[in-house]
Order: C-alpha cells, then sequence, then structure tokens
C-alpha cells in the first residue's frame, strides 16, 4: 500500500524513470543504456518502498502512548516543555533513516489543542540541536490520562512536512496524520509520572509499539 501523501512525488518520479528508461532503450552504447534503465528502476523503486504505508495492529488501551513513527530511539532525556506541557517532562526522540516507513500516526486518543509550525535549518536529524533549530512542526494532544506533545522535525534531507491536523480534532491512537519525507525526526514529550517501555537504541515502529503508559485513574 502506497500513502496518499506520497502520490504526487510517486508521479513525477514515474515520469522520470519511464523516460530514463525509454532513452537508454534507445541508445547503442551498452554501457550508457544499461546504465540509464537501471537509474530508472532503482529510483522508481526506491520511491515506492519510501512512500510504503503498511497496515499497523494498534495496542489497545486509552492511556497507552503508542509510538508516532518507525525509526530507533536515540534517546530518552528529562527536559522542560515551554510550548505545550508547561513543566518538566520526558522526551524520547526516534530517529527515522531513508529506509524506515515514514508515514506518522497518532500516539494517543484524544483532542489537538495544539498546532505550530516552525521555518528553520536543516541539520542532521540525530543532532541534539535539530530539535530546537530545524524545521519543525509541533502537535499537542490532551488525553483522558495526560497531555502529550509531539513533534515532526525535518532532517539534512527531508524537506517536506506533512501535518493533516486541525486543532479542536479529536483523533485516536493510531490514525495516520502526515508523514516527512526522506528521513527525518519525530520527539514525544510526556510527562514526567508517565512510565517509560522503551530504551535508547530499540527499535520502535508507527501505530504499534507502546513508548509510554498512563496510570489508569487521573
Amino acid at each position: 500500500m502506497i500513502t496518499k501523501f506520497g502520490y504526487t512525488t510517486l508521479g513525477y518520479v514515474a515520469i522520470i524513470s519511464f523516460l530514463l528508461i525509454a532513452i537508454g532503450i534507445f541508445l547503442t552504447n551498452p554501457y550508457v543504456k544499461y546504465l540509464l534503465i537501471l537509474l530508472g528502476i532503482l529510483f522508481l523503486a526506491f520511491t515506492i518502498n519510501f512512500f510504503r504505508d503498511p497496515e499497523r495492529k494498534t495496542p489497545e488501551g486509552k492511556n497507552l502512548v503508542i509510538s508516532p513513527a518507525d525509526g530507533k530511539v536515540i534517546s530518552i532525556i528529562k527536559t522542560f516543555d515551554h510550548e505545550y506541557l508547561k513543566s518538566e517532562c520526558m522526551r524520547i526522540a526516534i530517529f527515522m533513516s531513508p529506509l524506515n516507513v515514514h508515514v506518522n500516526r497518532i500516539p494517543i486518543s484524544g483532542k489537538v489543542e495544539y498546532l505550530k509550525y516552525y521555518p528553520g535549518k536543516y541539520l542532521v536529524a540525530f543532532e541534539e540541536k535539530s530539535s530546537e533549530n530545524n524545521e519543525r512542526m509541533s502537535t499537542g494532544i490532551a488525553s483522558e490520562f495526560g497531555k502529550v506533545r509531539f513533534t515532526q522535525i525535518a532532517g539534512f534531507v527531508a524537506r517536506r512536512i506533512v501535518n493533516e491536523l486541525k486543532e479542536g480534532q479529536e483523533v485516536r491512537a493510531g490514525e495516520r496524520f502526515g508523514m516527512i519525507k526522506f528521513g527525518s525526526r519525530v520527539d514525544v514529550y510526556l510527562p514526567l509520572n508517565s512510565k517509560i517501555k522503551v530504551t535508547e537504541n530499540q527499535k520502535v515502529y508507527a501505530g504499534e509499539t507502546i513508548l509510554a503508559e498512563f496510570e489508569e485513574t487521573k
């Protein structure tokens, strides 16, 4: 399954790839001929693979915080969230390589209370400063058990953040809401009383991996 967020890009890539293949077919130089055909096939295959959107089974439990992204946990730190939680919190940073699925999913059921876009730089996404200096889109959700903020961060290669959410919108954990194109990072901010369920260097999967758990009573 291909994500709807990639239809336009995939269309352009398909045209370029078919042109490369067509030109290669009519060339007589065998080296250039097969090089162009191979480039066309690889370019199209990489793009199709990048925009893949597999089905995921989201764990049940309204108090669970589910990973919004595929990738690797590169850090879990205590910090202060000045944007939405307005308190000390835990931040889980997830690095998404170009080979990961890049469709992002809602981490917890609730209402979208906060949305803010920040223009910025394009530092390598696993750099600590990228969370504050890079182009990013920040989203805050108020759930039945507590508030969660997550930030889509553009990386060195990624130059396009997609986020279709609206303030006041009711959302469910595991729902698709956007993506970051071509390598990126997602940071998740959680209250200190949440129980972290992942460790650094662990691989996580959007809509499936449990990042944390809130107490079931407020």
